[in-house]
């Protein structure tokens, strides 16, 4: 019996060969915006080593919806031509490219992680972060702006105008990122938003924007390519975002058409409290898959072949989405179909290498 991690999966007009994902994850290598050959070799890598698709890292809809001066960008026209050519790349390897659009709000203007990740002022490159409300990340750094109605209608314009450069750029799934304690993931959770208008408060009206976006991003996107959804289903923390709101979240945007809602958790608040251990995700994908009827994706500390199939044979997730262990190893998917006895296509310039 071949395993269900080799087994296809049709979203929309996009037949994804197998259930392996390669998750979004900054490279902090680009300059005012643009990729580059590190990102076609990091993100053709990837594809060549067997995964159905590959999802660019976090790519910022506007200069100042940047985590770090090196972010990814795609706020311009310049920036098509680059991806174009690494989307060209990754369907020679018979993968799908995915895009996942971002804004990091009040966590925007750092430094890389390597530079330790320092709030950035001025003099250093960096800029003013904008947030629902005037509340920093951490408690000793600058406190963010907080968005006024006019702010908030171009956060919504700027993820609309590009999805429009994504379409151009040839990517075939876009994912909206609310998750990780980003912009989006800021307005849903109370903890970071306090605001007293019609997108503070309640439930209905922490989603608003949530909803507004991913409604303008649909203007854009092909009715007949995958939409994508990331959020944190709990912020590990008293009082904020959780599990029973992330399934009534996907639950409402199921029915306004997004296809899947990629699960993880936390990044909101410093003083979150996350029980790390293998799988420990996986829960939250399955809940929201069972009582939504979504489709979703799993992610966390999953990196073993074995571990992947168990969650695509049992029904917990439809997709496996690997970050770090990727990072590990470029070549996930043949290892994978190797070690759970799957005979898949290989890139032909590695075929003799390939175990009989």
């Amino acid at each position: 019996m071949s395993p269900k991690l080799f087994s296809p999966l049709q979203i929309k007009s996009i037949l994804l060969k197998n259930r392996i994902v390669i998750s979004p994850m900054c490279q902090y290598s680009s300059e005012d915006g643009f990729a580059n050959d590190w990102h076609l070799v990091h993100l053709g890598s990837r594809a060549s080593g067997g995964a159905a698709l590959v999802i660019v890292e976090a790519t910022a809809v506007s200069p100042e919806g940047r985590i770090s001066p090196e972010d990814l960008g795609i706020w311009k026209d310049e920036h098509i031509e680059k991806l174009q050519s690494i989307n060209r790349f990754i369907i020679e390897q018979n993968s799908i490219p995915g895009i996942q659009l971002a804004h990091a709000g009040r966590k925007a203007s750092v430094s890389a992680p390597w530079n330790d990740n320092k709030k950035l002022d001025e003099a250093q490159g960096g800029w003013d972060a904008v947030a629902p409300s005037a509340v920093g990340y951490h408690s000793n750094e600058k406190v963010p702006i907080a968005l006024d109605k006019t702010g908030i209608k171009k956060v919504i314009s700027d993820f609309k105008s590009t999805t429009k450069r994504a379409v151009q750029a040839g990517f075939q799934v876009l994912e909206v990122h609310a998750a990780h304690g980003y912009l989006l993931h800021q307005f849903l959770s109370p903890l970071s938003n306090f605001r007293t208008d019609e997108y503070g408060g309640s439930f209905e009206n922490r989603i608003r924007l949530v909803l507004e976006v991913v409604e303008a991003v649909q203007s854009e996107w092909p009715k007949n390519l995958p939409l994508f959804v990331r959020i944190s289903a709990t912020d590990w923390a008293e009082g904020g975002w959780n599990i029973e709101e992330s399934v009534q979240l996907s639950k409402i945007l199921k029915e306004k058409g997004v296809d899947l809602m990629d699960v993880s958790s936390g990044g909101l608040v410093s003083h979150q409290q996350i029980p790390l251990g293998p799988n420990y995700q996986v829960p939250f994908a399955e809940r929201i898959k069972k009582e939504t009827a979504i489709m979703t994706g799993a992610v966390g500390l999953i990196t073993e072949s074995g571990q992947a199939e168990e969650i695509i044979a049992t029904g917990k997730a439809d997709l496996v989405l690997f970050a770090r262990e990727s990072l590990r190893n470029p070549n996930l998917g043949l290892t994978f179909a190797e070690e759970l006895h799957a005979d898949i296509q290989w890139p032909k310039q590695y075929e003799r290498a390939k175990i009989k």
